[in-house]
C-alpha cells in the first residue's frame, strides 16, 4: 500500500529529530572532556587573582608557569574543587551535567555568577537582530542579483558586479569591520566605534531610538552579510547558467515554449535547489552570532559572549554556547532538507 507524502514527511522529520539526541550527546561529551583538561581553569584563575594579575584571560598561557606555582592552602583548594565539582570523576560530572541539561539547566557562569540560560537569553536577541537583518538582506538581494547576472552573462554589468562580489568574498567580515571602523568611525566620526545603542538610549523618543539603532546597525550588518552575500549570489548565477544550458530547457524551447517561461518556470526552480540546501545552515550560523565581528564592533551578542567565556575559561558558558549552536545547526540541516524537498519534486521521503 503506497504511503502518502504527508505521512512519509512526518516519519522523516521524526527520525531526524530522534537522531539529534545521540548527535548532541557526542558533541557535548567531546566538548565537556576538552573543558576539563584545558589548562587555565577556574582554580588557575584564582591563582592569577591571588598573584595580582590584571587580566584573568591570560591564565591559559601561564598555567604551567608562575601562576600555577602559587600555593593555595589545602583546605581552601579542597573547598574550591568541591565548589566547582572537580572532586568527582569526569564521567560523574558529565552525568550530572546531562541531568541538569534535561531540565534546561545549563549551570551557573563562573565569571558572571548567574545562570547560563539567563545570560544566553540576554545576549541571543542581539545576535538574532543583526543576523536576521543580514539574512533577510542577503536573500532578498542575492537571488534577484544572481538571476540578473545569469541573464546578462559576460555583459559590463556582470563584470562590474562580479568584481565587487569577489572583493567582498575575499575580505573576511572582521577585517572589513576594522577597515570600516577606521574610515567611518575614527577618521570621519560618522558611525559609533562600538556598542549596540548610545548612552541615554532609554530617554530618546521612538524616532530617536530607531535612528540610533540604525546608526549602530549599519556597519556590523554589512560585515555580517558580505561573505554570505557574495557566496549566494555566485551560487545563484552559476546554478541558473547551468540549468539554462541543460537539455530539458533546449527541449522545451524546441517544443515551442517561450524562452521566458522555460527559464523562469523550469530552469529557475531547479536553480533554487543549491540555495535551499544551504538555507538552514545559514540560519544556524547567523543566529549563533559571529565571534570575530561582534568582537570588533563590541556588540554584546552570542559571539562576544563565547569569546569572553573562552578567554576567562568560563566552562559552563562555553558548554551552553556549544549546545545552543549545535541544536541550531542540526535543526538548520533539517530545515535545509525540507526546503530542498519543497523545491525539488524528485525528492521522495519514503524512498
Amino acid at each position: 500500500m503506497p504511503v502518502s507524502r504527508a505521512h512519509a514527511l512526518r516519519q522523516y522529520v521524526l527520525r531526524r529529530l530522534l537522531l539529534i539526541l545521540p548527535t548532541l550527546l557526542g558533541i557535548t561529551f567531546v566538548v565537556f572532556l576538552l573543558c576539563q583538561f584545558v589548562p587555565g581553569g577556574p582554580i588557575d584563575q584564582m591563582r592569577m587573582r591571588i598573584a595580582g594579575a590584571d587580566q584573568a584571560g591570560e591564565a591559559g598561557a601561564d598555567s604551567g608557569g608562575r601562576f600555577s606555582s602559587i600555593e593555595i592552602p589545602e583546605a581552601d583548594l579542597e573547598s574550591l574543587q568541591r565548589y566547582y565539582g572537580f572532586d568527582r570523576p569526569v564521567l560523574v560530572r558529565y552525568g550530572l551535567y546531562l541531568a541538569n541539561l534535561a531540565t534546561l539547566d545549563l549551570g551557573d557562569s563562573f565569571r558572571y555568577t548567574m545562570p547560563v540560560e539567563d545570560l544566553i537569553a540576554s545576549r541571543l536577541p542581539v545576535s538574532v537582530y543583526f543576523g536576521g537583518i543580514a539574512f533577510l538582506l542577503t536573500y532578498s538581494i542575492c537571488i534577484p542579483l544572481g538571476i540578473l547576472k545569469a541573464l546578462r552573462h559576460k555583459s559590463q554589468f556582470d563584470n562590474l558586479t562580479s568584481l565587487v562580489i569577489f572583493l567582498g568574498y575575499a575580505i573576511p567580515g572582521y577585517a572589513l569591520g576594522a577597515v570600516l571602523l577606521a574610515l567611518f568611525a575614527v577618521q570621519r566620526d560618522w558611525f559609533p566605534l562600538a556598542g549596540f545603542e548610545s548612552q541615554g538610549f532609554a530617554d530618546l523618543s521612538l524616532s530617536g531610538k530607531i535612528l540610533d539603532r540604525l546608526h549602530h546597525t549599519a556597519l556590523p550588518v554589512i560585515c555580517f552579510a558580505i561573505s554570505l552575500f557574495a557566496f549566494m549570489t555566485i551560487l545563484m548565477k552559476n546554478s541558473l547558467l547551468e540549468n539554462m544550458g541543460a537539455d530539458y530547457v533546449k527541449t522545451a524551447l524546441a517544443k515551442g515554449m517561450t524562452w521566458r517561461r522555460s527559464v523562469f518556470v523550469h530552469a529557475l526552480r531547479n536553480s533554487l535547489i543549491p540555495i535551499a540546501t544551504s538555507f538552514g545552515n545559514n540560519i544556524s550560523l547567523i543566529l549563533a552570532g559571529s565571534l570575530l565581528i561582534e568582537r570588533v564592533f563590541g556588540i554584546p551578542g552570542m559571539g562576544l559572549l563565547f569569546f569572553e567565556a573562552i578567554t576567562a575559561r568560563d566552562y559552563p558558558v562555553v558548554m551552553g554556547y556549544i549546545f545552543i549552536s549545535s541544536v541550531l545547526l542540526l535543526v538548520g540541516n533539517l530545515l535545509s532538507d525540507l526546503c530542498v524537498a519543497g523545491v525539488d519534486p524528485r525528492v521522495r521521503f519514503g524512498e
